[in-house]
């Protein structure tokens, strides 16, 4: 069996980052056989500048929104931008299945092998199907109408099932968020059997919270749009958005919580007293925040709980590239206090771990197949710039 071995200036394990002495050693189809010194590694080692890291994990994207790249301006505030999301979302088919394979190309070629996927339709099927990246795939379902519940869940259930087909083990019907799932739709997909992993936009502005706690602020202004009375039917709960809807997620046994942008302690400590869900991981949107809320999340106050801290990058409707390394970015400058290694460890092994996937990704351990990315453009002492730049060298 043929062996290829890598040194880099500096090699992340997925869990930490080594020095320029060790060398990588996979078999030629990219198996991870081991880490060894240089000066056990044998010939024919690789020298490579940079660093190596297992490749990158997307815990949330909507892939199919890849046609809506620039259409949406930056900076409006959640509300409107769901109401453009509403107008813009029908487009010509074509357009869209081209905007989808486009997307899943920039995702590949930024050094990300895995993505949790949202979607409202079966669109991004046939892609997903030719293998390229490894996805799970969360099924999402929306309807603040109690009357509509039946019929949102039938429709989402249909789409659900014709992802179930191909990917058995990695598909998820899941709820869109605390202010568009109705209590009888948190119930209808909290029924649905096997469904152990589960994700839920969170808290991702201000009004959010202030919907449930008093039935004000902006998000009446999106019912008002669409033309729901939400009066109703909505009763504010005196509590944030998190803890008005947990109580409706009994089955998961993996929450992702996405976006965080106004999670408080409150809202951590109510988590950690709730003992149905096994594991919580908050995925980090921070440029989709920034494009959307111009908001960054309490990154430290997750840090300080010891929360299991995850990376997605949304959609290109609320983002300028799908590249997890952007994503690294934005946290490294807005927040230079946290360590680059610890940040690498969210987007790979933690991502990994959250979908699912930590046999196979998130780390340079034996018998694991992670892909192997190679990051260039650092700086001496091996910190990232704004010109680093990420791509798979090894499948």
């Amino acid at each position: 069996m043929a062996y290829l071995k890598y040194q880099p200036d500096y090699l992340f394990t997925g869990k930490e980052i080594l020095s320029n002495q060790s060398v990588l050693i996979t078999d030629e189809k990219g198996v991870i056989q081991t880490i060894v010194n240089n000066i056990d590694a044998g010939e024919d080692v690789q020298i490579l500048k940079g660093m190596v890291s297992p490749g990158f994990i997307n815990c949330h994207c909507h892939l199919e929104l890849s046609h809506m790249k620039g259409i949406i301006p930056e900076h409006t505030g959640l509300v409107d931008f769901i109401l453009n999301i509403l107008h813009h979302r029908n487009s010509n088919e074509n357009d869209i299945l081209q905007a989808i394979k486009d997307g899943e190309a920039e995702m590949k070629s930024n050094g990300i092998v895995a993505v949790g996927d949202i979607s409202n339709n079966a669109l991004t099927l046939p892609q997903k199907l030719k293998g390229n990246l490894k996805y799970h795939n969360f099924i999402e379902v929306s309807g603040f109408s109690p009357a509509i519940a039946q019929m949102r869940f039938d429709n989402g259930l249909a789409v659900y099932k014709a992802f179930k087909n191909h990917f058995t083990n990695t598909t998820s019907i899941v709820p869109h968020a605390p202010y568009s799932v109705s209590r009888e739709l948190f119930k209808l997909i909290d029924s649905v059997e096997n469904n152990h992993i589960s994700s839920i936009h969170n808290q991702e502005t201000l009004d959010e919270n202030e919907f449930f706690v008093s039935g004000k602020g902006n998000f009446n202004k999106l019912y008002n749009a669409i033309g729901i009375d939400i009066f109703n039917f909505h009763q504010p709960t005196e509590k944030s958005s998190l803890q008005s809807i947990l109580p409706f997620l009994k089955q998961p046994n993996k929450l992702l919580l996405v976006h965080d942008t106004f999670t408080s302690q409150t809202d951590l400590n109510f988590l950690f007293q709730n003992k149905q869900i096994q594991q919580y991981f908050f995925c980090l949107c921070v440029n989709a925040n920034s494009y959307i809320e111009n908001q960054l999340p309490p990154i430290n106050l997750l840090r300080n709980n010891h929360c299991n801290i995850v990376i997605g990058t949304d959609s290109l409707a609320s983002n300028h590239e799908l590249c997890v390394l952007s994503e690294i970015k934005t946290i490294i400058q807005n927040f230079p206090e946290i360590p680059l290694q610890e940040v690498l460890v969210w987007a790979t092994i933690n991502g990994a771990v959250a979908l699912q996937m930590d046999d196979l990704l998130g780390s340079f351990e034996p018998g694991k197949k992670p892909e192997l990315v190679l990051i260039t453009d650092l700086m001496d002492d091996g910190s990232i710039t704004i010109n680093s730049k990420a791509k798979v060298i090894l499948p």
